[in-house]
């Protein structure tokens, strides 16, 4: 497996950014992949990553929901079982990175 090119983009008072972290860190150590990614503040990313949901998780450029939700707030994942959480799901970041 490549290692591939993972981003977490969020805004700077997301109070979900530690948990997307904490979800990135499991799911990589899990696959065994290198713990590693690029973080961006909303205000200051570069302007392919401006006006997503916070938090968002890109790997190789595409959203781990498969879909890209434009947002200027707290973003909401829907998981297989139908719940609303603030970050997405451990399957379904491990289903991107495998992608």
């Amino acid at each position: 497996m490549t290692e591939p090119r993972i981003e977490l983009v969020y805004d700077a008072d997301c109070p979900n950014v530690e948990a997307a972290r904490e979800s990135l860190e499991r799911v990589l150590g899990q696959l065994g992949l290198p713990v590693r990614w690029r973080e961006h503040v909303s205000s200051d990313a570069p302007a392919r990553l401006r006006g997503l949901g916070s938090p968002t998780i890109l790997v190789d450029g595409r959203d781990v929901s498969g879909e890209r939700a434009p947002s200027s707030c707290c973003r909401l994942y829907a998981s297989a079982d139908g719940r609303l959480s603030p970050v997405p799901d451990d399957a379904d970041i491990a289903r991107a990175l495998r992608a």
